[in-house]
């Protein structure tokens, strides 16, 4: 549908700058360049977090409870959400509390136990109980600790 560009057009349009072409699809965009961001490493005041629509980011805190959290950190109840082994349901991640130990699962598991344990124990922040992931979440809060 599109012939290739003659060596001519293609010396024209920056061939070996850099600089590439337009293809049908991406010619009605504007053109940005590197340089057209207006976050640089100079000027901190520009990594500023600004509201964004129809997103709601939670910000990385030290909240309050963190601070009042045992450490070391609780040993694991279990290696899984023993509520949905009761109920013959599989857990998708799992999630600890950082009060107890109460393991638990996430809440894209149907029956979302680490919430309901928040719920039940007023126990405020988890983490993941996944491999390689260290990320907590504060409930009270409602932010990634």
């Amino acid at each position: 549908m599109y012939e290739a560009a003659s060596p001519a057009a293609t010396s024209r349009s920056g061939a070996g700058t850099g600089v590439r072409r337009a293809s049908p699809a991406t010619a009605a965009l504007p053109a940005t360049s590197a340089t057209s961001c207006n976050t640089s490493i100079e000027d901190p005041s520009s990594f500023v977090d600004r509201p964004r629509p129809g997103r709601t980011l939670a910000i990385m805190s030290e909240c309050t409870h963190v601070a009042e959290l045992p450490r070391p950190e609780p040993v694991p109840s279990a290696q899984t959400c023993a509520e949905c082994l009761e109920l013959g349901s599989h857990p998708v991640q799992l999630r600890m509390c950082l009060g107890c130990g109460h393991v638990a699962c996430c809440d894209s598991s149907p029956f979302r136990h680490a919430t309901a344990h928040h719920h039940e124990s007023g126990h405020p922040v988890m983490r993941s109980y996944e491999p390689g992931e260290t990320w907590r979440w504060c409930f009270v809060d409602g932010s990634i600790v």
